[in-house]
């Protein structure tokens, strides 16, 4: 368990929702693997996690115009 960084509450493992807007796009990617604050709701996302997040977001970006929602573990 680590401090948040925001708020120094506790995080705890659990699933949240990544949301970037990429200009012509955005990418929601939902369930995805985290450290969240317990007090105000942060996320951390591991190294690893954030490679896959940017590549997903990469994909969809260029094969969409508007808004795409995807689950993580069905892209990742």
């Amino acid at each position: 368990m680590s401090k948040c960084v925001f708020c120094k509450g506790d995080t705890e493992t659990g699933l949240a929702t990544f949301t970037v807007d990429l200009g012509k796009c955005v990418v929601v990617v939902r369930n995805v693997p985290a450290d969240i604050c317990t007090q105000c709701g942060e996320a951390y996302y591991s190294t690893e996690v954030t490679q896959r997040l940017y590549k997903i977001a990469q994909t969809l970006q260029e094969n969409m115009t508007e808004v795409a929602v995807v689950n993580y573990q069905s892209v990742a």
